[in-house]
């Protein structure tokens, strides 16, 4: 049986897509919400954890590997039904913008603020602060990677449906 890179790549790029959006799917609908409860030192200080802990290989390879898999795929599908083509080449564009551009530009950014403070050594009045400072923008920000890597995953679907 002939290994076909061509399906490797779209395969790959399906996965990690597909775990992305359930990934941010996940953290939306269930992560923020349950530590948004939480007081501002007790938030603060579980979003510390959760960004070291979510920084590592797997994470890595699985949230970025298709901001190059996915134009990989749609170059390799550009002689395909142009249904496919623009599906994946759609799917490549928001991906690319909707998490690699605003994680990069907009999350990380934030974590890093969020990251380099010594939350022990701050007043009632500074963690309410920098709760306000931090909670609300990451959240809107990642509000877009969810919908932006929804979006991706479901035109990968659509492509493959067009694939013949």
């Amino acid at each position: 049986m002939e290994i076909n890179f061509r399906i490797i790549v779209l395969m790959l790029g399906i996965l990690f897509t597909g775990l992305t959006a359930g990934l941010c799917f996940t953290w939306s609908n269930a992560i923020t919400p349950g530590i948004g409860r939480l007081d501002d030192l007790g938030f603060l200080q579980a979003f510390q954890a959760m960004n070291r802990a979510i920084i590592n290989r797997s994470f890595l390879i699985t949230f970025f590997g298709p901001v190059i898999l996915l134009f990989i795929n749609a170059y390799l599908h550009r002689n395909a039904h142009p249904s496919t083509y623009w599906s994946f080449l759609i799917a490549a564009i928001l991906f690319l913008v909707g998490i690699g551009l605003i994680t990069v530009f907009k999350n990380v950014p934030l974590n890093e603020m969020l990251d380099k403070t010594v939350l022990e050594n701050l007043s009632s009045l500074e963690l309410k602060e920098l709760r306000t400072k931090f909670e609300k923008p990451w959240n809107r920000w990642h509000i877009q990677r969810t919908i932006a890597s929804f979006m991706a995953f479901a035109l990968l679907l659509i492509g493959i449906i067009y694939n013949k």
